[in-house]
């Protein structure tokens, strides 16, 4: 009896391994992913601006990554007595301006190295939706809850995706690029708008595909749709995947990307980091007695 719609998954032509430096950057699925990567003994980095979901913004990023451009003071805003900007995550807040600009420059430096030293950059896009400061003309990372009133919601097009998208793959001409859509749905823009978000970054992926040989792209998306469809692979709020879905679609991603030699280390590494955590969480080992 078959239960499932298989998805089928082309390897990669070149298997990737211990040697490679991995860069993960996009939705909250590239936190999920990256972080089991670290886990498994790879040397990654995940999201150096925090989770990004829409192209604009992941491209902007990496931008600064490339160029090194540091913040400054007319990129802080305060919200609610704290620091950050329109590029971060709201993990890079800070209680003043002078703290915030310090430690985002510090993350920049650090994050441009290790792009710089990147040999597979793995970007995981949630939607085509933007949200643009009026004020600022800007599309921006994250709204930062400060009002609706000051944005402007916006689409990008296919070409608009594919021209950011393109900017990214062409300021790492040496790496390999691997592009996935996030299985988690979009739902500021709707249940509709959702949909219609991920079919143009389908799209912008597969024009992209066609222009430079160095991209691949994996289809977390259609794993989950086609392969873990049932809600018993979601979480409570039904919209992100549960930890099974994650761990599946991550056995699927290195039957696509990794080193079949590499399983054995990667078994071992995971085994001795949940014995940490074990270990870690165990009565009498939380310093709560020191």
């Amino acid at each position: 009896m078959k239960l499932t719609t298989p998805v089928t998954i082309e390897p990669l032509g070149r298997r990737l391994g211990s040697d490679d430096r991995f860069l993960f950057a996009g939705s909250c699925f590239a936190d999920a992913i990256g972080a089991i990567m670290a886990e498994s003994g790879f040397d990654v980095t995940v999201n150096p601006f925090g989770v990004l979901y829409n192209p604009a913004s992941v491209s902007q990023s990496l931008r600064r990554l490339v160029t090194r451009e540091k913040f400054t003071e007319a990129d802080v805003i305060e919200c609610g007595g704290r620091f950050t900007s329109f590029h971060h995550h709201s993990r890079f807040d800070r209680p003043s301006a002078g703290e915030f600009l310090s430690n985002a420059n510090a993350a920049l430096e650090e994050a441009a190295d290790r792009f710089a030293a990147a040999t597979v950059c793995v970007i995981t896009l949630g939607t085509n939706g933007v949200f643009r400061h009026i004020g600022r003309d800007m599309i921006v990372a994250n709204c930062h809850k400060v009002p609706a009133a000051e944005f402007v919601r916006e689409r990008l097009s296919v070409d608009e995706c594919l021209e950011y998208l393109s900017g990214m793959v062409a300021a790492g001409p040496g790496k390999q690029w691997i592009f996935t859509v996030s299985p988690i749905r979009y739902l500021a823009f709707g249940a509709h708008g959702s949909q219609l978000g991920k079919a143009t970054l389908l799209l912008a992926i597969d024009a992209l595909q066609k222009r430079f040989r160095n991209v691949a792209y994996f289809p977390a998306y259609e794993i989950m749709m086609d392969e873990l469809r049932d809600y018993r692979f979601y979480e409570e709020n039904l919209t992100h995947p549960s930890h099974q879905a994650v761990e599946y679609i991550f056995d699927c991603f290195k039957q696509f990307a990794i080193d079949p030699a590499c399983e054995d280390a990667i078994a071992a590494a995971r085994k001795a980091a949940r014995a940490a955590r074990h270990r870690k969480f165990q009565f009498g080992n939380t310093g709560a007695n020191e």
